[in-house]
């Protein structure tokens, strides 16, 4: 059962998935559907709806002691996607084990969102429904977990979805919850048109009657109706929350929220294996907290990985082999490949020291000041063609012949004119390398952060393009170079730097001997 590290922090689920060899021991309905691969590992076939049911009743049995029934022909719930949901809400409401009121709008054959806020917080809950066969089997569920008391279920006609619900209520209820029907026809339900080509086909069943999975307009206006309906009930409820089956529908409802005049709203998203979903909610009391979606937080953290490559044990054995011509005697490879990128570092005037890693490890902390490595190929050929180009001094005899070109000025001769011109270019270009001239790095007069200011501890300057640590250890022989990015504008510039460095490594060792 794949679940996913970005599930809500306190879904019992997040860092213990169910233990499907133990369940199946203990619960022998659940027995029936697992089955063990070849390497003895122990699946369901989530393509079964028997098999579904089987996990999702033997869950809430195991872990919340509740008994429930559900007809195949109806929606199935996954548990660890609920929880998401319910804690949520908790959230929102400012916490667990208060009693709150909440309601739920379609609350399904399985009711498990009252079941579960009852259970777990002591909620109460009105839970509505339209079709007949989930009302019954919705109250059946309630009664047979003895929580009649705190969940009262309602059958209400097509179409309600509040106001109809509420007319007779006075009681101010903290929030509502909704999963919505997502589709909007037939079509839509079977993936037609709906999914991205490139995305991978579903990996479980889809259950469920029609008024569970369609309605007209699909999420999007089933979520404008329950928005309308609150413009109306305003203060009624605390915070109305909807979860939302695809994240396009989120940007629209928000902004018709925002026309509405609505300015207490947020959102977050719901992770659970490879199923995502997302939630919106919006209150019209001003005193309400509003949690920051932490689907920001969880963009953030994400582990960045680091840029690699591979210097082989040819590669390391040629470096070994120049290593003395730089002033390094030891034999170590890693040491070596240090002892060339630091080389290299140095003609590209990127701040760098070594700072403390791990065992058999070397690692360099770098501050990248200007952008010394872009079009290194093109500075190189310049300065080539430049050196190739400077102008000789004709003998004596032809400057002695030579004719002023005006009579009686004396001119310089052709020579020395595109000699100062060549120098007065060449003293302006690198007076202005913003002007897209290409400088070549070894020039004396290269304007530079490094050079003017001297040297500077790569940890503290101020000024950078981007911060990252080059760690080198040794795998079998081979060297392996990771650069990890620590801070700075572009990432673009890292990766760049990365190639850079690589192939001056290669560049070297194809070095004519």
């Amino acid at each position: 059962m794949a679940l996913n590290k970005s599930m809500h922090p306190r879904n019992r689920y997040k860092d213990k998935p169910p233990d499907f060899v133990y369940l199946a021991s203990k619960y022998p309905e659940f027995q029936k559907h697992v089955q063990t691969t070849l390497t003895g590992r122990v699946t369901l076939n989530f393509k079964e709806p028997e098999a579904v049911r089987a996990l999702t009743c033997t869950l809430l049995k195991e872990d919340f002691g509740l008994t429930i029934e559900i007809p195949l022909e109806r929606l199935i719930p996954t548990v660890p996607l609920r929880l998401n949901y319910i804690h949520w809400v908790e959230d929102l409401i400012g916490g667990q084990g208060n009693p709150r009121r909440g309601i739920d709008i379609g609350t399904g054959a399985s009711c498990i969102y009252p079941l579960l806020g009852a259970t777990m917080n002591g909620w109460f809950f009105l839970a509505t429904e339209v079709d007949d066969i989930c009302f019954n089997y919705a109250k059946k569920n309630v009664e047979q977990n003895h929580l009649a008391e705190l969940i009262k279920v309602v059958k209400v006609p097509q179409k309600t979805l509040l106001m109809d619900a509420l007319k007779e209520e006075s009681i101010v209820y903290d929030f509502c919850m909704c999963n919505p029907p997502f589709f909007a026809n037939q079509l839509e339900a079977k993936g037609v048109n709906s999914r991205n080509s490139r995305r991978p086909p579903p990996s479980s069943i889809n259950t469920g009657g029609v008024t569970e999975i369609m309605a007209e307009g699909g999420e999007l206006e089933f979520v404008k109706r329950i928005i309308h309906d609150s413009l109306q009930l305003k203060k009624r409820l605390r915070w109305y929350s909807c979860m939302l089956g695809k994240k396009c529908s989120l940007a629209p409802l928000k902004d018709e929220l925002r026309k509405q005049g609505v300015s207490k709203v947020t959102h977050t998203e719901f992770c659970q294996g490879r199923t995502m979903r997302w939630a919106l909610a919006w209150s019209f009391y001003d005193d309400v907290p509003v949690p920051s979606p932490p689907c920001k937080k969880r963009k953030l953290d994400k582990a960045r990985k680091p840029l690699t490559f591979t210097v082989l044990k040819p590669t390391v054995a040629e470096l070994q082999a120049q290593a003395p011509s730089i002033g390094c005697t030891d034999t170590s490879p890693t040491e070596n490949v240090s002892a060339w990128l630091e080389k290299i570092l140095t003609d590209l005037k990127i701040l760098h020291k070594r700072v403390p890693c791990g065992e058999a490890e070397l690692s360099l902390f770098l501050t990248a000041v200007e952008n010394t490595w872009i079009h290194a190929r093109q500075k190189r050929r310049d300065q080539g063609r430049h050196l190739r180009e400077l102008p000789r001094a004709k003998p004596a005899s032809a400057t002695n012949t030579s004719t002023p070109a005006v009579p009686g000025a004396d001119a310089p001769a052709p020579e020395e004119t595109t000699a100062e011109c060549s120098n007065g270019k060449e003293r302006d270009e690198q007076h202005n390398p913003e002007k897209g001239v290409d400088v070549p790095l070894e020039s004396p007069t290269e304007s530079n952060d490094v050079a003017v200011s001297g040297p500077q501890n790569p940890e503290t300057v101020q000024h950078f393009l981007f911060k990252c640590l080059v760690n080198m250890k040794e795998e079998e022989n081979d060297v392996v170079v990771e650069m990890h990015w620590v801070e700075g504008e572009n990432k673009d510039l890292m990766n760049q730097l990365c190639t850079c460095l690589k192939n001056s490594l290669f560049r070297q060792v194809a070095k004519p001997t």
